[in-house]
């Protein structure tokens, strides 16, 4: 019974309350058992201030702008509004397939956008804000960051992402709002062009901003802030835009971007929907020709990770695999060590590791010198050390399965240890060795996508950038398979044609 119990305060908690009410801090009206189900609004909280992003006094919370924006939409909806956590770079692709009801996160009014769903009428003006280094005099205008070389750093799928591609402007794509900041600081960008709240917001929460970072010019580029739901609910979609109506007629919006200091002249213009100037033009729309290219470039630079991240897995795992059967007790327990410690944490957090904190620990410590590595060679680096400990493994089961008589045989012809390993044993252990070293091999091609969360354009980064600005996810869909089946494919079958050539018995 007492199971039965628990079981039935469970689902009396779950259904106490809409899921993502309270901790969202979005009113709901008053219980009723006619009451409508609570409206599925999906932002991204990581890194999301001011927009959506946790409280630091309450972590079981969300606040931002957008919250108390959702907060008085319930109100006037007489309905709840409950959070769904969602990946920016994914919320298109969610709301077509129905993941939740509409999306609200600092969302551009595009042509793309407009196409595919549902737009309301806008409910902040935005502009877009350069910011550069302190120290670092070359930039007055967007204009100065045109010559080559120059990198800006800057969200995908916006408005500031596709300004730079319209004007031929080198870009490094991240996947949240503070890690361009960050590099930035630490001189991996030259400069950051992101929505302007997102950089006041930096502004105050960050003090290293003032010491090291200033802005660039005037904001540039006006546009719409805009929730976006689906096609197929113009009901849902009209008493949005009422309620949005109501809130900017009765000052209760005026009140909650005054709260977070966001109000500004711009928003004036909320009331005539016409911008001081035109917003950039979009870029054409999908092509084949226009952006199968950029698709390759993505994948060339994935083979280059792939092809040096795991020579630098061979140079370390082979040594580690003789250590770990040959060498002395203290060099065994190192060889060991390491491999239980790459094999034991997620390659991800060692990628981050890397890139982010090994700078913040060597200017704690004073070092002199800097650790500051690019996004490729942490890529490399990171994939070296940890596939490293999977081809020691590998090789160290390859190299113990050939028979002690073997060993015994080069020694009764008078060779030494090191000649008989290097030309009895270990070209025996090939053999054995090679059928999972390629098929890390092939892995190692799919698990690079992972350096995207550093700024990486490889090919994976590359598909979701396109897929996400276009809405075109089919199509670069199967381009991006295309290309990852032309790298593996011929990768498997030189496996195949070795195990025959170098097999047992040849």
């Amino acid at each position: 019974m007492r199971w039965r119990c628990l079981v039935a305060l469970a689902v009396a908690w779950g259904t106490a309350a809409p899921l993502g009410g309270p901790r969202c801090g979005i009113a709901a009206p008053p219980d009723s058992a006619t009451a409508p189900p609570p409206l599925r609004w999906a932002a991204d909280a990581e890194g999301g201030a001011p927009y959506v992003s946790l409280d630091p006094e309450h972590p079981d919370r969300y606040v931002g702008f957008e919250v108390d924006l959702a907060a008085a939409l319930a109100a006037q909806l007489g309905r709840p509004i409950a959070l769904t956590p969602y990946n920016f770079t994914t919320l298109g692709s969610g709301l077509l397939r129905g993941d939740f009801d509409f999306a609200m996160n600092g969302l551009e009014d595009t042509p793309d956008r407009r196409a595919a769903f549902r737009l309301s009428r806008p409910y902040y003006v935005y502009t877009l804000q350069l910011v550069a280094r302190k120290d670092d005099a070359r930039f007055r205008s967007l204009d100065d960051c045109r010559p080559a070389g120059v990198v800006v750093g800057t969200l995908g799928n916006t408005a500031a992402s596709r300004l730079l591609e319209q004007e031929g402007i080198a870009a490094r794509l991240y996947a949240d709002q503070v890690t361009p900041y960050k590099d930035l600081e630490q001189g991996q960008v030259d400069a950051v062009l992101l929505d302007l709240p997102i950089a006041v917001q930096y502004t105050r929460r960050d003090p290293a901003f003032q010491e090291k970072l200033k802005f660039v010019g005037k904001p540039l580029a006006p546009g719409f802030y805009v929730i976006a739901v689906a096609k197929d609910r113009p009901e849902l979609a009209d008493q949005l835009d009422k309620a949005l109506g109501q809130l900017l007629a009765d000052g209760a919006l005026r009140r909650i971007y005054e709260k977070w200091e966001l109000w500004n002249d711009d928003q004036e213009a909320l009331r005539t929907g016409k911008l001081p100037t035109p917003p950039p033009r979009h870029p054409a729309r999908w092509t084949f020709a226009r952006y199968f290219p950029v698709l390759c470039g993505g994948a060339a630079v994935t083979v280059a990770l792939t092809v040096l991240g795991m020579l630098l897995a061979i140079v370390l795992g082979l040594p580690l695999a003789v250590a770990r059967l040959y060498g002395p007790t203290p060099l065994r327990w190192a060889a060991a060590a390491y491999v239980e410690f790459f094999r034991g944490i997620p390659v991800l957090l060692l990628l981050f590791f890397l890139y982010y904190s090994i700078p913040e620990l060597a200017a704690l410590a004073g070092l002199p010198w800097s650790l500051k590595l690019n996004a490729f060679a942490v890529g490399v680096l990171g994939f070296g050390l940890n596939y490293a400990a999977y081809e020691a493994e590998i090789y160290r089961a390859g190299i113990a399965s050939i028979p002690a008589g073997q060993w015994e045989a080069g020694a009764s012809l008078g060779m030494s240890r090191p000649h008989i390993f290097r030309r009895i044993i270990l070209p025996q252990a090939i053999r054995v060795i090679l059928p999972p070293m390629t098929n890390d091999f092939v892995a190692l091609f799919k698990d690079t996508s992972l350096v995207s969360v550093i700024a990486v354009s490889e090919l994976m980064k590359q598909y979701q950038t396109m897929a996400n600005d276009h809405l075109q996810y089919a199509e670069m869909g199967l381009m991006t398979m295309i290309l990852y089946l032309a790298m593996s494919l011929p990768l498997a079958q030189l496996s195949r044609w070795l195990e025959r050539r170098w097999g047992k018995g040849r």
